[in-house]
């Protein structure tokens, strides 16, 4: 069973990161929640997490995770190493790699780690962006 849950998240969230990064923070949230399959929270004891999970053919798909410490961690290299179509994973590295100007190569990013949300978004328009792939892969992944 978690130990977080969306009030406690957002409550921490607020108090460990900027406003700007709280706010994108309760935007990906509130987009998991709508269009999740499965929106889990961590067990932690210092910080929380989210996964944000949608329908696959092998089941449900972790796509992200998020820290209440204004982290976020694509799947990139685990959706890889699973049984999807490599078109939508090529289709999600690309829109990753052109909002946020980063190599997600295998060999510029060879494992899926935590970065500062700080560092990924400048505008909003990278959180729309992001969203909007978010939100294609979940399509694409549940057909």
């Amino acid at each position: 069973m978690s130990n977080w849950d969306k009030d406690q998240f957002i409550n921490h969230l607020r108090e460990n990161c900027n406003r700007e990064v709280a706010k994108i923070g309760v935007s990906i949230i509130e987009f998991s929640e709508k269009h999740g399959t499965d929106v889990s929270w961590g067990r932690g004891t210092d910080h929380g997490t989210l996964t944000y999970r949608c329908d696959s053919d092998i089941g449900p798909l972790p796509l992200f995770h998020m820290t209440s410490k204004g982290q976020l961690n694509l799947q990139i290299n685990f959706m890889r190493n699973k049984e999807i179509p490599p078109m939508v994973v090529q289709d999600i590295v690309l829109k990753l790699e052109s909002n946020f100007l980063r190599d997600y190569d295998e060999i510029e990013y060879p494992s899926d780690v935590f970065v500062s949300m700080e560092e990924l978004f400048h505008t909003q328009a990278q959180v729309d962006k992001f969203l909007k792939t978010m939100e294609g892969a979940t399509y694409r992944l549940k057909q």
